[in-house]
């Protein structure tokens, strides 16, 4: 899941991409409301996340140009905006949540799932392939009802193919999805990781193929 955080504040954009990270998610920053709009507008994310006080380009104004192109990524305002004035306009423009500052953690955390849920897993709570499970709340695997360990990154990927079931995903498109501007993840080390998921599956019915020269696959083993 890709995340860009839209966040002038130094300080709380390294700490809340941090915190993100280390739930699994890639995360890209911009200070300025131009680039924000220029990455959404050059980029695939699965989440902004915008604070409405930018320079450059006010928060809003950058929620009606991603709109305005016809862009349906979902946007959470997070913004020390406070009135009710705002906190309409912002929903009227576009915006699927808004949130202000100070914020509770768990709250924001529990709403960037809640999103992502509604638009990556049409708002259901539980996915099944063969006799895997995937809890999209808390983001656990489970075969035959035994909870799977996997890491952050591992969990990233799986992601990623139960939602492509069927489909073939070639390395380097693994390897935009897992990258950030801050942290590039090698092709390598995306080998790596699918090497060590498919290990772990292995108890499971369901195996991720690969393809050579093409990418991989998530199928049920016949």
């Amino acid at each position: 899941m890709k995340i860009l955080l839209a966040e002038d504040d130094s300080f709380l954009a390294e700490g809340l991409s941090m915190v993100l990270r280390d739930n699994g998610y890639s995360v890209d920053v911009e200070p300025n409301g131009l680039n924000a709009d220029s990455a959404v507008g050059m980029n695939q994310y699965d989440l902004l996340i915008l604070d409405l006080g930018l320079p450059k380009l006010d928060g809003l104004d950058v929620l009606k140009r991603i709109r305005g192109r016809g862009q349906t990524i979902p946007i959470l305002i997070l913004t020390a905006r406070d009135r009710l004035e705002d906190r309409v306009k912002g929903l009227d423009l576009g915006a699927n949540d808004y949130i202000t500052k100070p914020f509770e953690l768990p709250e924001l955390e529990a709403r960037i799932r809640a999103l992502i849920r509604k638009e990556s897993w049409s708002n259901h709570t539980e996915i099944s392939f063969g006799n895997l499970t995937f809890n999209t709340v808390s983001r656990v695997a489970f075969i035959k009802g035994e909870p799977l360990e996997l890491t952050a990154r591992e969990v990233a990927v799986l992601e990623i193919f139960l939602q492509r079931v069927g489909a073939t995903i070639p390395k380097d498109r693994l390897t935009d999805l897992l990258s950030s501007w801050d942290e590039e993840v090698s092709e390598n080390a995306v080998g790596i990781i699918v090497h060590r998921l498919r290990k772990k599956l292995e108890p499971s019915d369901v195996t991720i193929r690969a393809l050579r020269g093409l990418g991989y696959r998530l199928e049920k083993i016949v």
